[in-house]
């Protein structure tokens, strides 16, 4: 009798543990895939390495300031059209968020005295710039009217995953000229199409940074359906701050999940994807435990699937072929900076990009991006002062053979060197500083569990726009990939696209 009890109780522990679906990584595309696919009735689980959700769209708080991990440069919150992924993201498990309109995308201060504000109203933009490149009048307006192309076929249909037939065969009956738009853009650069009506160099040096700042890359590398989503939207829908900081986009999204009847572990960290006659089925944890599924999503990076949570010697030819395209960005250094709010002077925008020398674009510690979020949300920091969030591109191989104290004092040598240059734009913030911490890559690979700390997937030369980007199935059957490293590429609207992908292919292979 206590036999067959123990036995009943340990296969009904066993059962109690198998899901439809298991992801790793409660990162925006993973918490995205997750909800979409509870809503419509699966059993998820979502397991979590990290204390809370978000992955580097997470927050952290110290002496009174709730900083981002990330940047606060949110696109995905308009309320039309099809591309406000974020906001659709949320209404699909009942969840919504206050956001605060963002006037400007981002004021660049640039070499030779280029100085742009990318205003939310489009014309106002154009003029800024046309102000300053008049002889280049109508290539400014043709090459972004060239992106309100793209961004029309986009916002013209519902994005979801181009794996499905069914979908794209409804999608092309109801759209076809979006269809054959986007068709027609797939292979192309933004830089292939700036060079079409563009010849002032500095002005292409111009449309690099408009690329480099959210794909880390210039326009020749740049896919044209990315650019054209980011330079349009941001006229559409707009850059829009969640109240509370952009941490409260994940925690949303996890409370609709549990409302849905999905689960969240923290504190969970999987340290293998469980392989059977070559399907994966389940995870195992650091602790031992383990998980099984049907099918299991990796919101981790490609690196750290396919090298560590699954045997680097089998890994599949097709992911061997993308790591012959695609190569690991830099990570970042990042100033987490609290200050007097006499620093910042009236009219300061909320987000900045600051370079002295264009050779210096892609360098480590080049290009300085500047995050002010309490500009539109005073509540992130005590009354009186404002949060600086400074990030530069930065190596891990700088960072490593260190010892503590070696660390500490490099460190702080990166810090002062950032605050000297900021100076230009803000004087007297060093002066007006209560509050400093810094990070450099050895903590995102540390935090955010991302080989290298690296911000995402790169071209290592020249592609054909997107079509070298895998989307969210593998070469291993039941094991999916969802995150900045498959197709739309690195940005929350785009790790949401993602999402919906994801959890589009999958409720179609489990028949929801």
């Amino acid at each position: 009798m206590g036999t067959t009890l123990t036995a009943s109780l340990s296969l009904e522990t066993a059962n109690s543990l198998d899901y439809d679906v298991i992801v790793i990584g409660s990162g925006i595309g993973g918490l995205v895939t997750a909800t979409q696919l509870a809503a419509k009735g699966a059993k998820v689980l979502v397991l979590e390495r990290y204390l809370i959700p978000g992955g580097s769209a997470g927050y952290f708080e110290r002496e009174g300031y709730r900083f981002d991990v990330g940047a606060s440069m949110i696109f995905g919150f308009g309320d039309r059209g099809t591309t406000n992924l974020l906001t659709r993201a949320l209404e699909t498990v009942g969840m919504s968020l206050e956001t605060i309109p963002d006037p400007a995308q981002i004021h660049y201060h640039l070499p030779g005295k280029l100085e742009v504000k990318v205003h939310r109203d489009y014309e106002k933009f154009l003029q800024e710039l046309i102000a300053y490149f008049p002889h280049q009048q109508k290539g400014i307006r043709r090459f972004y009217d060239e992106c309100w192309k793209v961004f029309n076929c986009l916002n013209a249909m519902e994005l979801l995953s181009l794996e499905e037939p069914r979908y794209l065969m409804r999608v092309f009956f109801q759209h076809p000229f979006a269809c054959l738009g986007l068709v027609k853009y797939l292979p192309q650069n933004a830089g292939d199409i700036a060079r079409r009506y563009i010849s002032d160099p500095n002005l292409l040096k111009f449309i690099d940074m408009e690329c480099y700042c959210w794909s880390v890359v210039p326009a020749s590398h740049t896919p044209a359906i990315n650019a054209g989503m980011v330079f349009s939207d941001r006229h559409y829908g707009g850059i829009n701050y969640p109240k509370g900081g952009v941490g409260q986009i994940a925690q949303k999204l996890v409370e609709g999940l549990e409302k849905a009847g999905g689960e969240i572990k923290y504190k969970a960290r999987v340290t293998q994807i469980l392989l059977e006659k070559g399907k994966a089925v389940g995870v195992k944890l650091a602790d031992g435990m383990e998980y099984r599924a049907k099918r299991i999503v990796s919101n981790a990076t490609r690196w750290d699937t396919f090298e560590k949570l699954l045997p680097p010697a089998q890994m599949p030819a097709t992911e061997k072929r993308w790591q012959q395209k695609y190569k690991k960005s830099p990570s970042f250094l990042n100033l987490h900076l609290g200050v007097k709010a006499e620093v910042l002077p009236p009219g300061t925008e909320c987000h900045h990009i600051f370079l002295e020398d264009w050779d210096d674009m892609e360098q480590p510690e080049g290009t300085i991006f500047v995050s002010i979020p309490t500009l539109l949300d005073p509540d992130l920091a005590p009354e009186g002062h404002h949060i600086i969030h400074t990030f530069t591109p930065s190596w891990m191989g700088d960072w490593q053979g260190l010892s503590t104290q070696e660390y500490r004092e490099k460190k702080e040598a990166a810090a002062a060197r950032l605050i000297s240059r900021l100076e230009t734009i803000f004087p007297g913030l060093e002066a007006g500083l209560d509050y400093q911490e810094v990070g450099t890559p050895r903590t995102h690979r540390r935090f955010l569990g991302r080989d290298d700390g690296t911000y995402g997937p790169i071209p290592r030369r020249k592609l054909a726009g997107l079509l070298g980007m895998p989307f969210n199935r593998t070469a291993i059957p039941g094991l999916y990939c969802v995150g900045d490293s498959t197709f739309p590429g690195q940005g929350l609207n785009a790790v949401a696209f993602s999402g919906f992908a994801c959890g589009h292919r999958i409720a179609v292979d489990l028949g929801l």
